[in-house]
């Protein structure tokens, strides 16, 4: 039996990534009544190893694993989600191909740029390895630049190194920013709730069943929104009775390529800083330099242990690619899909343009770590299982995270995600 609440709010938002983070913070602006759904804690962000592992390296939940080719996939469960341990890096919505599914966000990306800090990295804040690898790589022809960063630059410390265990500074912004800002107008935000299914009345949704303390409970509103991300999202409306959800998904493979350079002595570094986007074979290249727990993942399980101890002398760059689509979600919210021929070759290619930079860097014992994989979407995609304003076929139930992206574009998604979640409030607020 589940216990029932006799509070009924306006808009129940199921998730506290970009999406759901975006779609609160305006919506929180109305004298809507909202209630945030998060399965993680809402523990301060100390910027450790231990808090990184806590909230995204517990198999099965935030560290996922495919099937055949044993592939890590990680997702932070926590307010504000992937957010927290992510390189902040703000690329440019896919605005052609949104245009193409009726959804323009330009607008709302215009404002969203008011909100939140977008800038390359200050040169005291590039660390010499983005350094050298952008120098190399220019000197190669290859057209790589500065990116812009989701950071306040005034907070960031130089030689830090600390993005991907979270910012203890508040220099990085998160989607925990719009959260925080929420709350102080009003939303309720509710953390340790893992919903798991969504309720009914007919072909209308009216409310969730969460599971907290053992415990389930049923909370009710007017509009449900979910925005658990590209896993999460899938899972809970297969459970809810939406069972085309979770097919076909795109997840971005990526690679890190190391070489070593005596003397470089680089310390911690922002994460991404520098790179180039080769739209025609499809891959991102960028510095990437990981603290050395991370480093020693990616490096011991390839055989090369005699590496394990030279973090500070190696030069990395990321190799991300944009997948074909396929594979599933499982039921239990398990990844099960393979990396194909042609997105293999991609990683070759992106291998040895990486290989060349770093060679030309000076660097000596090349070589390539895991492949992982990011930011899966397209689980409940546009114009599949959604319509242009993110509704399901259900009444009142709408969808806003990664998982509703058509195409694989094989970029960082996090402002796309903000616009979207403000595109889907402004729509909220007009028919409420």
């Amino acid at each position: 039996m589940s216990a029932k609440t006799s509070e009924t709010y306006d808009v129940i938002i199921v998730g506290s990534g970009p999406g759901g983070a975006s779609v609160a913070r305006e919506l929180s602006k109305t004298n809507k009544r909202i209630l945030m759904l998060e399965w993680g804690d809402n523990g301060k962000v100390r910027g450790s190893l231990f808090q990184l592992a806590l909230n995204a390296g517990i198999p099965g939940q935030s560290l996922l694993f495919t099937d055949k080719t044993f592939l890590a996939m990680v997702r932070g469960l926590c307010t504000g989600g992937s957010s927290v341990f992510y390189c902040a890096t703000a690329f440019e919505p896919p605005y052609a191909m949104l245009d193409s599914y009726g959804i323009d966000l330009r607008d709302d990306i215009t404002e969203l740029k008011k909100d939140v800090p977008m800038a390359p990295a200050e040169d005291r804040l590039m660390g010499v390895g983005a350094r050298v690898i952008m120098d190399s790589a220019r000197d190669l022809g290859y057209d790589w630049n500065k990116l812009n960063k989701f950071i306040y630059q005034d907070k960031c410390k130089a030689d830090c190194g600390k993005c991907s265990y979270g910012c203890p500074y508040g220099a990085k912004w998160t989607a925990r920013n719009f959260v925080e800002e929420s709350v102080k107008n009003g939303v309720s935000l509710m953390n340790g709730a893992k919903v798991t299914k969504i309720l009914f009345e007919g072909n209308s949704a009216v409310g969730v069943r969460y599971r907290k303390n053992f415990k389930d409970h049923d909370v009710f509103a007017k509009k449900i929104v979910v925005a658990a991300g590209g896993v999460g999202s899938p899972e809970l409306l297969r459970h809810s009775g939406l069972y085309q959800a979770g097919y076909d998904f795109f997840f971005d493979p990526l690679i890190m390529v190391f070489g070593t350079v005596d003397g470089l002595k680089s310390k911690g570094e922002i994460q991404m800083a520098a790179g180039t986007h080769n739209k025609d074979m499809g891959y991102l290249m960028v510095d990437l330099n990981f603290p050395t727990p991370i480093y020693l993942a990616q490096s011991m399980p390839k055989m090369r242990l005699h590496k394990a101890f030279s973090r500070n002398n190696t030069l990395m760059i990321m190799i991300k690619i944009k997948d074909d689509l396929g594979g599933r979600i499982t039921w239990g919210g398990g990844v099960r899909k393979s990396i194909g021929d042609k997105d293999k070759a991609k990683l070759k290619d992106g291998f040895n343009h990486a290989k060349k930079i770093l060679t030309h860097a000076g660097a000596s014992g090349v070589f390539s770590g895991w492949t992982v994989a990011a930011h899966p979407g397209g689980t409940v995609k546009i114009n599949d299982m959604l319509d242009s304003d993110l509704k399901t076929v259900k009444d009142n139930l709408y969808v806003c995270d990664c998982s509703v992206v058509p195409e694989a574009w094989g970029l960082p998604p996090t402002l796309t995600l903000l616009g979207l979640g403000r595109r889907l409030a402004r729509h909220l607020s007009e028919t409420m």
